[in-house]
């Protein structure tokens, strides 16, 4: 097994290649509506077609991550990321050059089965850090996250304005880039030792799901888990036109919000978060990042103004903290040799409600696209995330509540 200073030594080698995935993702979101929007006739057409794109990516994204985790904890975590990088590359410039909305759908489709990127980090980190270390590291591996959500949608935002194809060319040269990096620097994390055989059957998602039932104190996080992240990919999918439609937002105004996202992740997620786990239990932090999410997303829906958007993204602090939490609770919970796999299961949860959001929000934005900017009605999809979020802020207080009283094993699993 490799030696504690070795593994340390291997988080900024992964902090780089995740920096550059989400920078190359960040890139083309506030973009991608527009590009789409090309192909159609009006804003509910552009909206609902959004919607089928995000939603390709995700149910292939559904399908092929238990598999490619599965891979991982096989083979190991480096090749199945560099499998991702290059495929997502594919993936940005076919995309900036489909000439027909088909060609962009099934392009979709093909990126998402090779990408398992975010589900093969996670394993990562788990594989290099000590279980009280996790919630930190995730933590610095969120802050990366945001980082890129700084840097990539600002330049995507100005270019797209410029001509809408030009940020998938950058996006996937970064990819590239990324590839390229990860062959010849990135090291490997899983010694020979914890590698495991691999099963075809144990990759059917359906029974990737399941068998997280059988992990002690897991199930209940899962849900609230799959709750949160469902009310954020609704948010994803319905941002950049739902900023459009009531404030009359460009790609640059949105590639600006993202920065602003972005830059609250680093601060909480890379520094703050730290901080305040020196005083408060993360069980405890996740139950008020619940709570305040659940306030922010009624409140960026109910905004008359585009610079109330900013204010709600500042106010919102807690709410940064709830996934690297959740994240680090459902590692510290699974067995070391199953860590790709568990990731390729929390996969596959975001791919379901990846799957869902577009579903959900699209129709929802499209119904309501025809009201006049500022109008309160606009913010339809919002309120329906805050909506599910409040039921995994209910699913998860009562939980943690209970678990904290009653002084279970369990429980003390979830202190980090």
């Amino acid at each position: 097994m490799a030696s504690t200073r070795g593994r340390q030594a291997a988080m900024p080698f992964i902090m780089v290649t995740v920096l550059l995935d989400m920078m190359s993702i960040g890139i083309i979101a506030p973009v991608l509506p527009k590009l789409i929007g090309g192909f159609m006739a009006s804003g509910a057409g552009t909206s609902v077609a959004y919607g089928m794109a995000q939603a390709a990516f995700a149910i292939a994204q559904f399908f092929s991550a238990p598999v490619l985790g599965a891979l991982s904890d096989r083979h190991g975590r480096r090749p199945v990321l560099l499998l991702g990088l290059l495929g997502m590359a594919v993936n940005f410039f076919v995309t900036a050059l489909a000439t027909e909305f088909w060609v962009l759908i099934a392009v979709r489709v093909m990126g998402g089965a090779v990408c398992a990127n975010i589900a093969v980090a996670n394993a990562y980190v788990a594989d290099i850090t000590e279980p009280a270390n996790r919630a930190r590291n995730y933590g610095m591996l969120g802050a990366m996250f945001g980082l890129g959500f700084i840097l990539g949608p600002v330049m995507g935002g100005i270019l797209g304005d410029m001509n809408v194809h030009w940020p998938f060319f950058l996006a996937g040269s970064l990819c590239l880039l990324n590839c390229v990096y990860g062959y010849f620097v990135l090291p490997e994390s899983l010694p020979l030792e914890r590698r495991r055989t691999f099963e075809l059957a144990r990759t059917n998602p359906f029974s990737a799901l399941a068998r997280l039932r059988e992990l002690k104190g897991v199930e209940t996080l899962m849900w609230v888990m799959g709750l949160s992240i469902l009310a954020q990919f609704c948010l994803h999918t319905s941002w950049f036109l739902y900023t459009e439609f009531k404030f009359g937002w460009t790609p640059k105004d949105n590639g600006y919000s993202l920065f602003a996202v972005g830059m609250m992740a680093v601060l909480v997620q890379g520094g703050l978060l730290r901080q305040f786990q020196k005083r408060i239990p993360t069980h405890r932090l996740v139950r008020i990042g619940l709570v305040s999410s659940t306030l922010a997303f009624a409140a960026w829906g109910a905004v008359p103004e585009g610079w109330m958007m900013y204010v709600v993204i500042a106010a919102n602090v807690f709410g940064y903290m709830v996934q690297p939490g959740l994240q680090s609770l459902v590692a510290n919970a699974v067995d070391p040799t199953r860590q790709g796999e568990s990731m390729g299961a929390v996969s596959s949860i975001n791919s379901v409600a990846a799957v869902l959001g577009p579903l959900l929000g699209s129709p929802l934005l499209a119904a309501v696209s025809h009201y006049p900017q500022g109008d309160w009605r606009v913010g339809a999809p919002f309120y329906l995330c805050a909506t599910i979020q409040a039921v995994a802020a209910i699913i998860g207080l009562r939980y943690f509540s209970r678990s904290h009283h009653a002084g279970a094993p369990a429980a003390r699993e979830l202190r980090v």
